[in-house]
């Protein structure tokens, strides 16, 4: 076991891969928890309302499994990955400068872009680990940790920034995840390029 250590320690594709998969993990879980808190404070919708949005947002996401798993028989995980993350920031980012229903659009498709990233990045941490893969892939589920740890982060961002403008603390709060599926996407490019 602690040769495995050694060389997982050794290893920039695996240790990326944890922290992105962390990143990815947080940024899916608070795509999902504040969509209601965007629907109800941005648009005034009732909490039931703005949950239905939340709904389709996970409809979508299960739908692009299906859709990007065909999509792999064209393009490479790496490129697919980097495509997708790249898209879930441009979009997080509307999420937080465009007003009304767009915003809200916006960070409902997200889940689309984010439907293949988990089982890409633990495909991509564990190639080539041979050996090594079984003790590797409990450092990538131990990576779900993010999932608990970002949403605080973004709660405590709506508490204490100001709205600026037509902006406010929800949208601006919405940097979190959007930096989350930037290092998605430079994971993605690294791969790509063979790290």
């Amino acid at each position: 076991m602690k040769e495995t250590l050694i060389r997982l320690k050794g290893n920039r594709r695996y240790l990326e891969g944890i922290i992105t998969q962390a990143c990815y993990v947080g940024a899916q879980i608070m795509c999902w928890t504040f969509i209601i808190h965007y629907g109800v404070t941005n648009l005034g919708m009732p909490a039931a309302e703005a949950q239905k949005y939340n709904i389709v947002a996970m409809i979508m996401f299960l739908s692009g499994r299906f859709i990007c798993t065909f999509a792999l028989n064209y393009i490479r995980a790496e490129k697919l990955l980097c495509l997708l993350a790249a898209t879930a920031v441009f979009l997080t980012l509307g999420c937080i400068t465009l007003e009304g229903y767009i915003g809200l659009y916006c960070l409902v498709l997200v889940s689309l872009c984010m439907s293949l990233m988990y089982p890409t990045i633990y495909g991509l941490a564990l190639k080539d680990l041979d050996d090594d893969a079984s003790l590797a892939s409990a450092g990538l589920v131990m990576a779900i940790m993010g999932g608990a740890l970002m949403p605080l982060l973004q709660g405590t961002l709506i508490d204490i920034l100001p709205n600026i403008g037509y902006i406010s603390s929800v949208q601006l709060s919405f940097i979190v995840p959007m930096l989350c599926l930037s290092v998605v996407c430079l994971y993605g490019y690294r791969c790509l390029n063979n790290l």
